[in-house]
C-alpha cells in the first residue's frame, strides 16, 4: 500500500487538565480524525479522554490502550520492562491496522506528547513509516509554574527537570546544584523526594503542586504535606532564585571551595551547590571570575597575595550571619585557602565560626590523567616556590623524596620573580634520577591554553615553565610509552621490584 493510501498519525498534547488549554491545533486535529486512542488504567478511566471529552463525535472510533500494569510489580517473564516492551508493540501493532486502512488516528496525551508522555512509544515505532504530525501542549511544569504565580527561571538560571524515581542520592546532587527544579512523578516517591530536597538544602524553597489547572487542584509549601495524600499527578517545584531572600540566619559560616584547576567541567556536585547557596562569594578576582554571577550574591575579590587578609574578611562576614564561599583553585587544602582560613579561624575572636572545606580537583591529578598514570605508585607533593619556606628547607625535601625514588609533583615551579629555581630543582633530582627520567609539564589544564609535554630530565628547560604549570617528575620505574595511534602516554607501575 503505498503513503498516499495509508492514515496520519497524530500525537496530541491535550495540556495540564483544563479542557480550556487545549490549543486550537488539538481541537482540529481531533475534528479531523478517524480514531481517537488514549491510554488508562485497568479501572478504564483516562485523564486524557475526559480533558477531549468535549470534542468527541459518536462516529469516532476509540481505541483505548489499557497498561498491563501501573507498578513495578508483574509476574510476565520479562518483568516490569518485558510487560510494558509487549504491551507498547501490541498497542502500536493496533494503531497501525488503523493506519494501513487509510484512516486518521489521533493519539490523546495529557501535556505534550514528548514530555514523559505515553505517546513517544507509539512515535517511536510508527512515526518512520507514517506521515506523522505532532502537536504540543502545555506541560504540566508550566502549569505548576503558573498555578504558584512564581517565575521558573530569568536570565541564565537553569532549570532541571528531574523523576522523582530517580535514586536519592543522584536527586540530592541534581537538586544542589540546579538554580531552579521540577521533580515529576512524585506519588510513592515522595519521602524519597523530600528527603533529597532536605539533603540538598533546598526544602525551604519547595513548592507542591497537585492536578495543576484540574478540579482537584492544590498548593502547598511542600514541607507541609502529607506523604500519604500525595498522588501521581503531582510535582515539587523550586522556582526562580532571582527574586528569593537571602535572610540573614543570625549564624553564619565559611565553606572553602575548591574550584578545580578550570571551568565548570571540573567543578563537583557538591561545590556548585556551595557556591549557588553562598550570600557571600571572597577570593582572588581571577578564581572569582570563573564562578557565575547570581542575583542577591555580593562578590568581594582581591589579590592574589592577601590570603591571610581575605581569610578573616570571610570569618568577619559569617560572624554577621553571612553564609559565606572563599573560592579557590584546584583543591582548597593543596597549597591553597584552606590553610590560611582554618589559621584565622583557630585564634580569637573566629575560634566559634563554623568552618567547612570542600574538595576540588587538584592540579597534580588532573594533569596525571591527561599524561597517562604517572602517579600510580607512591608519590610525594612539593611547592617550589621559597616565599613561605626557605630554600634550603625545599632542596632538602627534593633530596629525600629524589633518593626515596618518589614520583614527584611540583606546584608552583616559577614565576616572573622566581625564574632559577626550576633549573636548581633539575640539578639536584639528577643527583639520584637518571637522565631520561620523564617528566611532565602540564600547562593550563582545563583551561583554553592547555598543553601537556613530556620531556626527559635532563632536557627539563626551565624558560618552558610559569606559575599555571605544574611538573610531574617519575621515579626509576616510571614508563613511557608510544601506543599505537601515536600518542605518548606516561605511568607507573603498581608493583615495585622487591630487592
Amino acid at each position: 500500500m503505498s503513503e498516499q493510501q495509508t492514515g496520519r498519525l497524530y500525537g496530541v498534547g491535550l495540556g495540564p487538565g483544563d479542557p480550556s488549554l487545549m490549543t486550537v491545533r488539538a481541537v482540529e486535529v481531533i475534528a479531523e480524525a478517524d480514531v481517537i486512542a488514549y491510554h488508562s488504567a485497568r479501572h478504564g478511566r483516562s485523564i486524557a479522554r475526559s480533558i477531549a471529552e468535549r470534542h468527541l463525535r459518536p462516529d469516532h472510533i476509540e481505541e483505548r490502550l489499557v497498561y498491563p500494569v501501573t507498578t513495578e510489580t508483574t509476574d510476565h517473564p520479562g518483568g516490569y520492562r518485558g510487560a510494558m516492551d509487549e504491551f507498547y508493540a501490541d498497542a502500536a501493532a493496533r494503531l497501525a491496522a488503523h493506519l494501513d486502512a487509510g484512516r486518521t488516528v489521533a493519539v490523546l496525551a495529557e501535556g505534550d506528547p514528548l514530555f514523559y508522555g505515553s505517546y513517544m512509544h507509539m512515535h517511536k515505532r510508527l512515526a518512520d513509516r507514517y506521515l506523522t504530525e505532532v502537536v504540543p501542549g502545555v506541560t504540566s511544569v508550566s502549569a505548576a509554574a503558573a498555578r504558584l504565580g512564581a517565575p521558573l527561571v530569568e536570565g541564565e538560571e537553569v532549570l532541571t527537570v528531574l523523576p522523582g524515581t530517580l535514586p536519592e542520592e543522584e536527586l540530592t546532587a541534581r537538586l544542589a546544584t540546579t538554580d531552579a527544579a521540577a521533580v515529576m512523578k512524585l506519588g510513592r516517591t515522595f519521602p524519597t523526594v523530600r528527603r533529597a530536597l532536605e539533603r540538598s538544602g533546598r526544602l525551604a524553597d519547595a513548592r507542591y503542586v497537585e492536578r495543576a489547572t484540574m478540579d482537584a487542584e492544590r498548593t502547598a509549601p511542600l514541607a507541609d504535606v502529607d506523604p500519604e495524600s500525595v498522588p501521581y499527578f503531582s510535582m515539587a517545584v523550586l522556582p526562580s532564585r532571582v527574586d528569593a531572600p537571602r535572610e540573614e540566619s543570625g549564624v553564619g559560616e565559611v565553606v572553602v571551595v575548591g574550584l578545580g584547576p578550570a571551568g565548570p567541567l571540573w567543578l563537583t556536585p557538591e561545590a556548585r551547590a556551595e557556591l549557588a547557596a553562598a550570600q557571600d562569594l571572597v577570593g582572588y578576582s581571577t578564581y572569582l571570575d570563573r564562578v557565575p554571577v547570581r542575583p542577591g550574591q555580593r562578590r568581594h575579590a582581591s589579590d592574589n597575595k592577601v590570603e591571610s587578609v581575605r581569610a578573616e574578611f570571610a570569618l568577619d562576614l559569617a560572624r554577621r550571619g553571612r553564609r559565606v564561599a572563599v573560592v579557590s583553585s584546584g583543591d582548597p587544602g593543596v597549597f591553597a585557602m584552606a590553610t590560611a582560613v582554618l589559621e584565622a579561624a583557630s585564634e580569637d575572636p573566629y575560634r566559634e565560626v563554623p568552618v567547612r572545606i570542600v574538595p576540588g580537583m587538584t592540579a597534580a591529578h588532573a594533569a596525571a590523567a591527561r599524561a597517562g598514570a604517572p602517579l600510580g605508585h607512591d608519590y610525594a607533593v612539593l611547592s617550589l616556590s621559597d616565599r613561605l619556606k626557605p630554600w634550603e628547607v625545599i632542596a632538602g625535601r627534593l633530596r629525600a623524596a629524589a633518593a626515596a625514588d618518589l614520583v614527584l609533583a611540583l606546584y608552583n615551579p616559577g614565576s616572573r620573580s622566581r625564574v632559577w629555581q626550576v633549573g636548581k630543582a633539575r640539578e639536584l633530582l639528577l643527583e639520584h634520577r637518571a637522565p631520561d627520567t620523564p617528566v611532565v609539564l602540564g600547562r593550563d589544564i582545563g583551561g583554553p591554553g592547555e598543553r601537556v609535554r613530556i620531556v626527559r630530565l635532563a632536557d627539563l628547560d626551565p624558560a618552558d615553565v610559569d606559575m599555571r604549570t605544574i611538573l610531574l617528575v617519575g621515579s626509576s620505574q616510571t614508563r613511557t610509552v608510544r601506543r599505537g595511534d601515536g600518542t605518548e602516554v606516561v605511568w607507573t607501575p603498581r608493583r615495585y621490584p622487591e630487592g
